[in-house]
């Protein structure tokens, strides 16, 4: 179990960022339960700063895993899209140097916001270390 929050994702530079911050694993009262963890999206910009809540699946972070691979191969990714909670986006600028990242929470605020960052071929080195730290921390054997 991990001690402090670890981001499972940064995405910053040039003022902006959006991060996914998991915070724990919450208490099932199920033991059959697939466990969860908890966390927050929080995008912080000149313009807009703001956080919603996650829950997060043994399935989302396979699925994070074969976004980062489909990101690294050079194409946007749609994670987590067709769930109730918050949704990420992430498209690719012509130049390989800079995306757009959108954070979509269509159940809770009804709130949409799209920020630009730089996205350096070392970020995705730091992204998978990300998610290994999380799988580490949390082990989840759903």
């Amino acid at each position: 179990m991990a001690d402090a929050p670890i981001d499972l994702m940064r995405l910053e530079g040039e003022g902006n960022s959006v991060v996914l911050r998991i915070t724990g694993m919450e208490p099932r009262k199920d033991p059959e339960a697939a466990p969860v963890l908890t966390g927050e999206f929080l995008v912080d910009t000149p313009f807009v700063r703001g956080s919603v809540a996650a829950w997060l699946l043994p399935e989302d972070l396979r699925q994070w895993q074969q976004a980062l691979d489909a990101l690294d191969a050079g194409r946007d990714i749609a994670w987590r899209e067709g769930t109730r909670g918050p949704r990420l986006f992430v498209e690719r600028a012509e130049d390989g140097e800079r995306c757009r990242v959108t954070v979509e929470d269509a159940s809770t605020s009804l709130t949409t916001v799209t920020v630009t960052v730089p996205l350096k071929d070392e970020w995705f080195d730091d992204a998978y270390h990300r998610l290994d730290l999380i799988w580490d921390a949390w082990p989840l054997n759903g």
